[in-house]
């Protein structure tokens, strides 16, 4: 008979290793590519020492001239606390129940809920890889009238059916306290930048901003942070580190090699790196396609970790990501990033070792998967942004 305690050891002895793998490497091809380390963790923070610049005291001189004085690389360190990533499963006593003599009843209940979980995890890991760690979504455009339940908002591409969202105050710092209603997302009109929630609207919402459920600047240091214009990146001042600033080019226009290249060049002649990344919307993705069809190329395909397919330039994977604004390209030497982490995926378990829970005062059973982990780029000069890209 399946019992609590069967299901109690498959999480623990079959799933988690299946689920810790697909979420590293399937997630997003971008995760795939950075290395994940428990390096540098001191408690509830990430404490890194990072250098800038290069040695000096290397000269040519004379043959009796006095030797040439050492000159020690520029340090600066990185302070930023731990993230907290949640995944929380839940199955219904009766389910469980329904399948107690079947093993394959069970399997398949057990099968479903982590697929679940992955994908919801999956687009929640991806969207904050490309967020700014603010955990916001979009803002309401269009006013609605009071008790409307779709709402217009700038950024569709953040939200999912069925996803728990927040509104802000109206100054978008925190989360309203005079409607502190949680809606769900019941549908999502792309074609006109809608969502349909199950919320109807109490006053009018035009101008406000909508974040993830608990994620108000609980989520990851992603790459809208990196290439942000806060003065601060990882407790450090951006005015006088300039090699926290990444490069960007604004209104490029038409997609060319020749852009890309420059980029490319910059990073390599002004940060010493090399790009092996490069990320774009589908939108870019179809320019960049349309460019090399122009010069009568063949477009190579590139198999990418994770069971990804890319795209190439000159050997760079050019990757298609959902999360990543329709005019923009992002051109990244992944080797300067690292996901700091405090261990890797696990269970929580309670005090008698158990992993599913009841839920207070429903027939519902839950098990929650956790991560503690921030995202690290070692040198944002190391990075490049393409914004403007109509064609």
């Amino acid at each position: 008979m399946i019992t609590l305690t069967t299901a109690d050891q498959a999480l623990k002895t079959v799933y988690l290793g299946v689920i810790g793998n697909q979420l590293n490497m399937g997630a997003n091809p971008l995760l795939a590519k950075i290395k994940q380390t428990t390096n540098n963790v001191y408690g509830n923070e990430i404490v890194k020492s990072t250098s800038y610049g290069i040695s000096g005291g290397v000269t040519a001189g004379k043959e009796d001239d006095e030797l040439p004085k050492a000159f020690n690389k520029k340090y600066a360190q990185f302070r930023i606390t731990l993230k907290n990533l949640y995944g929380t499963l839940e199955i219904t006593d009766k389910a469980l129940r329904c399948s107690q003599n079947s093993a394959g009843a069970f399997v398949n209940l057990l099968n479903e809920e982590m697929e679940s979980l992955i994908k919801s995890s999956s687009f929640n890991l991806g969207r904050m890889l490309y967020g700014d760690g603010s955990g916001i979504l979009a803002t309401v455009t269009a006013s609605n009238e009071e008790g409307g339940v779709e709402f217009t908002v700038d950024n569709i591409k953040n939200f999912a059916v069925n996803q728990g969202c927040r509104f802000l105050n109206s100054a978008g710092n925190n989360y309203n306290t005079t409607y502190p209603i949680m809606f769900n997302i019941e549908g999502i009109d792309r074609t006109n930048n809608k969502i349909i929630t199950n919320y109807p609207a109490d006053i009018d919402y035009n101008g406000y901003k909508i974040a993830s459920l608990k994620g108000l600047n609980n989520e990851i240091t992603g790459l809208g942070a990196i290439f942000g214009n806060s003065a601060y990146l990882y407790g450090l001042n951006r005015s006088s580190n300039a090699w926290l600033n990444p490069y960007t080019k604004t209104s490029v226009g038409a997609i060319s090699e020749d852009v890309m290249q420059t980029a490319i060049d910059d990073i390599s002649e002004n940060a010493g790196t090399d790009i092996d990344f490069i990320a774009c919307s589908s939108k870019v993705r179809r320019f960049y396609q349309d460019c090399i069809s122009t010069y009568k190329r063949n477009i190579d395909v590139m198999d990418l970790q994770g069971g990804f397919k890319a795209l190439s330039y000159n050997g760079i994977p050019v990757v298609s990501d959902r999360f990543v604004a329709d005019d923009t390209m992002y051109l990244l030497s992944t080797k300067d990033f690292e996901l700091c982490q405090l261990g890797d995926w696990e269970w929580i378990e309670g005090n008698d070792g158990k992993i599913i829970k009841q839920k207070d005062n429903y027939p519902i059973y839950t098990a929650t998967l956790v991560k503690y982990a921030e995202l690290l780029c070692n040198r944002p000069n190391s990075q490049a942004k393409l914004t403007g890209i109509n064609g």
